[in-house]
């Protein structure tokens, strides 16, 4: 999986059926459902795939508890179907994980018990678990680390967790392996449209930079999905350009939600914790992820939509305050570990004109066909991936871009290195290890230097199998979504920096911008 030789078959590409751009969940779906319906398929990525939002989320695979209380009953039985199918197709990189709410009223556990076996029901046969209420000695043993003081008893419930960003890692070798044609740092610079001549003539010429090299090309096709996240009005404006009344109305309205990551010392058990309503209303969660443990998140909106967001101070005192309402030991900004901030693409409506509270905004998609060819698709989350990228197509069929084909593939096609069924893996709330490549990881140990250590688990041989099959260039593709260890050790992952560049440049010839990684890491530690 050689740069030089993706780019050269990029510029010896004429027409494609379709051309993706963005390399988040929905975009790399959308790859993945097309190649495998037979289409001829590019997708381009301007940074590293998942590098945006879908490597930020909480790490869960949900079907929204907080949705019950809105009445939102069909969304939540369609995530919680797709969860299971998640689980299916990727067991090395999706699990079940236990929550437990505790309950500090005495008619807070009957109370949530209700909405939890709603949760069961909703899920039917695809449920995790059985959802059960516990006393307060029983809430204790599950959430070691947890307040004691006024404790109730509590409900237990299960849902899923994942590893978001080699979630989509596996996505696009996946489609690769289909046959498709995904190249990561490769922004798209413009789009022109084309005047076909006959049905299934291309509609849209994309002009492609290569981000890592100074050279350029351009890619026709006969159909476009901008799937680019909280920048999808930007791809979208360029792309429809003014017309008589403007520029097209966005579509997003963006919020942002902070994750902080501490010390596994804080909450020691397997069990994840959820407080359902904070000091103002939103949810807390303390997760267990990776040997670390993840609390979050926020929800503040914002009109700006830049790469790398950093946190409002309100918002790092907002979690800190509220988890150490709920924790036996208060959490400090000196026991931060990592912290790092995702932009959800909330879908904007007239009504909140883009400010004031996200409550309001919709967590469901939008998918928008424009008569020039591009279809956008935005809003979601990761559990609902596969469901979004099928809506994206039927759509494409819809319009005229696409000869209908029959889909349903991705609901049974395993990903890149998922085991056989039935098959033993490491849960995600241990250190990372050899579980995360599931088949692949024989792959691993053949490359050179698998006993020579870098740091927090990292070996030469996952860094050169990383270079060589899974599309890593840069410092921060390996560092940071490759082997996660930016999100839950910013320190460790900066003093692990040099090493990881050396055997880069080696293995790519590339620069591995270990400066600006350096530069990256040292943003996600507090201030």
């Amino acid at each position: 999986m050689q740069r030089s030789s993706l780019w050269s078959r990029l510029v010896e590409t004429d027409v494609v059926d379709l051309a993706v751009v963005g390399g988040g969940a929905t975009g790399l779906g959308v790859a993945l459902d097309a190649v495998l319906r037979g289409f001829s398929v590019v997708l381009l990525e301007s940074h590293d795939f998942g590098s945006g939002t879908s490597s930020r989320s909480t790490k869960l695979l949900h079907g929204g508890v907080r949705y019950l209380a809105q009445g939102q009953l069909s969304l939540v039985r369609e995530a919680l179907a797709e969860r299971a199918t998640v689980l299916n197709i990727a067991p090395h990189l999706a699990q079940p994980v236990p929550f437990v709410i505790p309950s500090y009223r005495w008619w807070q556990t009957p109370l949530y018990g209700i909405g939890l076996h709603l949760y069961d029901a909703l899920a039917g046969r695809a449920r995790l678990g059985s959802t059960q209420r516990l006393t307060a000695a029983q809430t204790l043993a599950a959430l070691p680390g947890v307040q004691a003081a006024g404790l109730q008893g509590g409900v237990l419930y299960w849902d899923g967790q994942f590893d978001d960003a080699r979630l989509a890692l596996a996505l696009a070798r996946t489609a690769q392996r289909a046959g498709a044609l995904l190249l990561n740092h490769a922004p798209v610079t413009g789009v022109t449209r084309c005047v076909p001549q006959a049905t299934g003539d291309p509609r849209l010429a994309l002009q492609v930079s290569d981000a890592l090299q100074d050279r350029h090309t351009t890619v026709r096709a006969r159909a476009v999905v901008n799937a680019t996240g909280v920048w999808v009005d930007r791809l979208r404006a360029q792309a429809c350009g003014e017309g008589p009344q403007g520029a097209p109305p966005r579509l997003v309205s963006p919020s942002q939600g902070v994750h902080v990551v501490v010390d596994r010392a804080f909450m020691p058990g397997r069990h994840a914790l959820l407080v359902p309503k904070t000091s103002d209303g939103r949810v807390l969660f303390a997760v267990p992820w990776m040997g670390a443990l993840i609390l979050g998140t926020t929800d503040t909106p914002r009109q700006d939509v830049p790469r790398e967001p950093q946190p409002f101070e309100e918002e790092l005192d907002f979690i800190l305050t509220e988890a150490s309402k709920v924790l036996s030991r208060p959490v400090r900004r000196q026991d931060i570990r990592s912290l790092w901030v995702g932009l959800r693409p909330l879908v904007a409506t007239q009504d909140t004109g883009g400010s004031g509270s996200t409550h309001a905004l919709s967590r469901e998609h939008t998918i928008v066909a424009d008569e020039n060819g591009m279809v956008t698709v935005t809003g979601g989350k990761w559990t609902t991936y596969r469901a979004m990228a099928q809506e994206v197509l039927d759509t494409c069929f819809a319009q005229g871009l696409l000869p209908a084909r029959e889909g349903g593939a991705t609901a049974r096609h395993a990903l890149v290195g998922a085991p056989a069924a039935g098959t033993p893996t490491v849960a995600l709330h241990q250190p990372p290890g050899p579980h995360l490549w599931g088949t692949e990881w024989p792959g691993v140990l053949a490359c050179p230097g698998a006993d020579r250590d870098l740091g927090h688990g990292l070996t030469e041989a996952m860094v050169r199998f990383a270079a060589r099959h899974e599309y890593a260039c840069t410092v921060e593709d390996v560092l940071a979504r490759r082997w996660r260890v930016l999100f839950v050790d910013a320190a460790r992952a900066r003093d692990m920096a040099p090493s990881v560049a050396r055997l880069l440049q080696e293995e790519t010839g590339l620069d591995p911008r270990q400066s600006a990684f350096e530069a990256l890491a040292a943003a996600y530690l507090p201030r």
